[in-house]
Formats: structure tokens, sequence, C-alpha cells
């Protein structure tokens, strides 16, 4: 018999319902069994659905399931700020007023607050290079040249991401994938390009006085980020924290990127997704070449973003 259970639906990296990447929370996921949990997931049709659990880790304040369509996840970024806004807006108590801390099958994720809003700790990341054959296969399924790609790695933070640093944000947006061709390689691809640098053509003719006195708006995005997961029945994901979190820990590691900066995501679906992204000065478990993790006390990269609750409710399950 089906049982009547706590349900939000919380629009992830938005203050604006309807413009982020939207996670449904089941806030009681007890007694479920792997398959209704499965079956619920692909009945909601969202990139990402998540059933709270009693932890069972002393430190954890909840435990997470993350469920595709396709699939449970060790580990997603919108489904962990989405779950753990809709677990304290349900009257949730952390252990610790600063920090909040989630177990999943990655381990334990801290979750920190930022006023109103959260940043996840962004955990470990593998890194490797693709195999030469299947990069090529990938960025002809994108529809790039070669040219058009700066630099490649397979990133793995639970998810796993074969993802291409391309030549600019333009390019970015301007992909149509073959999206059956990418479920055939049965790799999830993330894309990532630098926007030009604000006002660059205004200031060309201007004095170099003028040049140092100009600062970009403090909310322009630095990069534009798009999440392509045919493989588990999402052609394109609309925001997606586990990618920022990865490519921030490889691009800033490269000196792509700066330690703090804004990613924008979602916006060739018509959404208007914002990703917060903050390296302290704290050691962090990154990878080597070899895929094995190691400290290199670079500092520890934070993934946050605005939440917003769409749907509160109850779901029988």
């Amino acid at each position: 018999m089906a049982t009547a259970r706590p349900f939000a639906q919380i629009d992830v990296f938005t203050a604006t319902p309807g413009y982020g990447n939207p996670v449904a929370v089941v806030l009681d996921g007890s007694g479920l069994d792997d398959a209704a949990m499965q079956r619920f997931a692909r009945w909601t049709n969202l990139s990402e659905t998540t059933f709270v659990l009693p932890p069972t880790e002393r430190q954890a304040d909840y435990a997470l399931r993350i469920f595709t369509p396709g699939g449970e996840l060790p580990f997603a970024g919108h489904p962990t700020l989405g779950s753990c806004f809709a677990w304290l807006a349900a009257g949730g108590q952390p252990k610790s007023p600063e920090r909040i801390v989630q177990q999943c099958a990655k381990g334990l994720i801290p979750i920190r607050r930022e006023g109103e809003r959260l940043a996840f700790a962004a955990p470990p990341s593998l890194r490797s290079d693709p195999a030469p054959e299947v990069l090529a296969q990938t960025v002809q399924a994108l529809g790039l040249s070669a040219a058009q790609v700066q630099r490649a790695q397979l990133l793995d933070n639970g998810p796993v991401w074969l993802t291409l640093q391309l030549d600019s944000a333009d390019t970015v947006l301007a992909l149509e994938p073959d999206h059956a061709q990418l479920a055939k390689l049965g790799t999830k691809v993330g894309v990532a390009g630098v926007h030009p640098a604000p006002a660059a053509i205004e200031l060309i003719s201007k004095s170099s006085r003028e040049a140092r006195a100009f600062k970009p708006p403090a909310d322009a995005p630095l990069i534009e980020v798009r999440a392509f997961a045919a493989p588990m029945g999402v052609p394109e994901d609309p925001v997606t924290g586990s990618l920022n979190a990865s490519l921030a820990q490889w691009l800033i590691e490269a000196g792509e990127l700066s330690t703090r900066y804004i990613a924008a995501q979602g916006t060739a679906l018509g959404r208007a997704g914002r990703v917060q992204v903050e390296r302290d000065s704290s050691g962090q478990a990154t990878s080597t070449s070899s895929g094995q993790a190691t400290s290199t006390g670079s500092g520890q990269v934070w993934v946050g973003g605005d939440c917003v609750r769409v749907i509160a409710g109850e779901v029988h399950l």
C-alpha cells in the first residue's frame, strides 16, 4: 500500500522559478526499495530525483540517494543543494549551525550556508586522458573541428564526464550535438568556453588609465557550460553541479580560471543558471594522472547557488 510522504520540487542555481535545474525531493524515503526509487525517478522524468533517509554515519545530518531516469548516481551537485534546501525548509536541524553534512554513496559532503545560499564542498576528482578514438568520435558527434578543442580530460567525482574546453563561449552555445551518437558512445560529455572580457571591444580605443579603472559587473559569468548526458536518458542537463565542481578543480589548477568566478549554464535551453565557484586556501584532495586522489594543498573548491521552492506537498509511494 502506498504511503504519503513529504515531497518538494526545488529549482536550483536560480532565485527565479523556471530558470534553473529542478530536482524532485522525497523527504522520507524510508522503506522504499531500489526498484521503487528508480520507478519514481523515471516517472518524474527530471534529470535527478532524490530520497532523503536517516544517516548511518555519525557525522552526517541525513543520507541521500540520487537517481536519474536511467540509474543511480553516487553524487550529483544540484540534487545535493536542492535536497539540502528542501530538508532545511522542512525543519531539518543540522548538528552544526554553520555546516550541514550529507551522506551519499560518494561519502560525506559538507555543505555550508552563505546567507540564504548553499554551497557544497567539491569531492575529490580523478582526472585522466580520454582515449584518442573516443575523443575523436565525441568531437564529431558534437559537430566540432579538432581546432576548436583546446584541451580534454575525463573528470570523475562520482559521475564521469568527458570534458572539453572549447575556444569560446560562443562555440559552446552554438553546439547542436548528435545525441543518438553520444548515447552510443556511452559517456556523458561536458563542454566549457570562456566568455570574452566584458566590454573588451569598447576598451580597445580607450586609454590605459580608463581600462585600469574599468571593473566588470560582479555577476558577469566567466564561462559558459553545457552538459550532455544521453547515456543517462538526459540529452542536456540544464545546470550541473558535479560537472562544474570537477571542471573548476581542473581549470583553476591549470591556470585557465580564477579562484572565484560565476559559470553560466542552461542558456541554450532557455534557462539562466548561475553557479558560484570559489576555491579557498585550505588543502584539498585532488587527482593525479595515475587516477589516485592525493592532497595538493591547492584549496577546497566550493560550488554554490540560489535555490527556490516551486512545489511542496506529498507524494504517495
